[in-house]
């Protein structure tokens, strides 16, 4: 794309996007791709690309009877019971800044209050205000002075849950803290430390508690266990853990999910029986690829039954890594079966907009 005009700034009236994508994991999938109402871009290409992205016509828009939908989809990462930054799906009204809207979702006793899933709780301080400004991938967040009145073991978990929610946006891909204008480099109760161009997925989420001895030769992958609330529902959870740098990405993370989390006195769990593996090497290609099972992937099943929570723990996690889109399943190289609800497998699936989205 050729630079058509450095530093504009623009001002976007945009709506949500609806998107049909798979729906083996239950419910609408409906992605947001709009940014803030006031935002700094350097492509003025960029922002009408975007803002074309983010208005769908009527009739993908609209009910039946032919009116706008006044409400939409949006993921938070919320706290669990367990202390876990954790996806939620959520409805909110559709608005002209879904960034800021989603910023404000997090905030205790705020509009979130009547969404909240169960066991869930929001992670900014009651009474928080912030406002925002993208620029170039990077969202400042600048923050009042209630945002300082938090725990400080929410601390790490304030910063997660920012950064990831913010992310779920394709236009932002950085956050920058700042309170009352103020840059900060470190977190205000705790000092955690802040990255100076700004905290990204990268930096992890829920990090494996499990110390390693050679941090070097290892590289950080995020895969998705299962925690569940006192209602007995599942919900799939990010943790970030480490795997040997000399080891397939893919494999080393189909390993992970199999030996499960490392939390024994949490909730979370997986589902894979001890003796899944892959019988032979993942194949890449094109934003796809090809995982071959052993038949210990069906067990505990019907015949020829793959639990959907299963194959959502494994997408979710594989497309973390940003050469995937995409997961095509075989077990010994076959790829005729079905989930529980009877919808075929045999097709590749991509990475559902929203997740966790059992509560709407």
């Amino acid at each position: 794309m050729s630079k058509k005009k450095q530093t504009v700034v623009v001002t976007l009236i945009a709506s949500s996007l609806l998107l049909s994508g798979c729906g083996l994991f239950g419910g609408e999938e409906q992605a947001q791709v709009d940014p803030p109402q006031d935002v700094t871009y350097t492509d003025e290409e960029e922002v009408l690309q975007e803002w074309d992205a983010g208005n769908p016509g009527e009739e993908e828009g609209a009910d039946q009877e032919g009116e706008a939908a006044d409400t939409t989809l949006q993921t938070l990462y919320l706290i669990d019971n367990d202390g876990f930054v954790v996806p939620q799906t959520v409805e909110m009204p559709i608005t002209n800044s879904v960034a800021q809207q989603a910023l404000d979702y997090l905030v205790a006793g705020g509009p979130i209050t009547q969404e909240l899933p169960e066991g869930f709780r929001a992670v900014l301080p009651e009474g928080t205000v912030s406002s925002i400004d993208v620029n170039e991938g990077v969202a400042t967040v600048d923050f009042s002075t209630e945002f300082t009145q938090y725990m400080e073991e929410d601390e790490k978990r304030i910063v997660q849950a920012v950064t990831w929610t913010l992310t779920e946006f394709d236009s932002i891909d950085r956050v920058k803290f700042t309170v009352n204008g103020n840059e900060q480099t470190e977190m205000p109760v705790a000092s955690f430390p802040l990255d100076d161009a700004g905290m990204s997925r990268a930096d992890g989420i829920n990090l494996d508690s499990r110390s390693f001895a050679d941090i070097t030769g290892t590289s950080q992958v995020t895969v998705y266990y299962l925690g569940q609330n006192d209602e007995g529902q599942y919900y799939q959870v990010p943790v970030t853990t480490r795997i040997d740098k000399s080891l397939d990405p893919v494999t080393a993370t189909i390993a992970k999910l199999v030996e499960g989390p490392a939390y024994t006195s949490s909730n979370l769990v997986s589902e894979f029986l001890t003796d899944v593996e892959l019988v032979e090497a993942p194949i890449v290609e094109d934003g796809l690829v090809t995982l071959n099972f052993n038949e210990a992937l069906l067990a505990g099943n019907e015949e020829g039954v793959l639990s959907s929570r299963m194959l959502q723990s494994i997408v979710l996690s594989l497309t973390e890594q940003k050469s995937i889109k995409e997961v095509s399943i075989q077990v010994a190289g076959e790829s005729e079966f079905v989930n529980e609800n009877g919808e075929s497998v045999a097709e590749p699936v991509s990475r559902p907009e929203n997740v966790n989205t059992s509560g709407v």
